[in-house]
């Protein structure tokens, strides 16, 4: 299992995609990153199962 993986994410206001690096050693995580595009802040749920496969859901802060 990696370490590290790069997952493209699409943000909830802009509707670009961009890309975040997710640390595969911890399950479960939930934090706030800039969009990379229009800078306003998305909110990744971050899960990561036991083989590894990486599940990230975005959200604004207006949802």
């Amino acid at each position: 299992m990696e370490l590290e993986q790069t997952v493209t994410v699409q943000c909830p206001y802009c509707a670009q995609t961009f890309e975040v690096l997710v640390d595969c050693s911890v399950e479960h995580q939930e934090y706030i990153e800039d969009c990379e595009v229009c800078c306003r802040p998305v909110s990744l749920v971050i899960d990561v199962a036991e083989d590894g496969s990486v599940s990230v859901q975005t959200r604004g802060e207006d949802v």
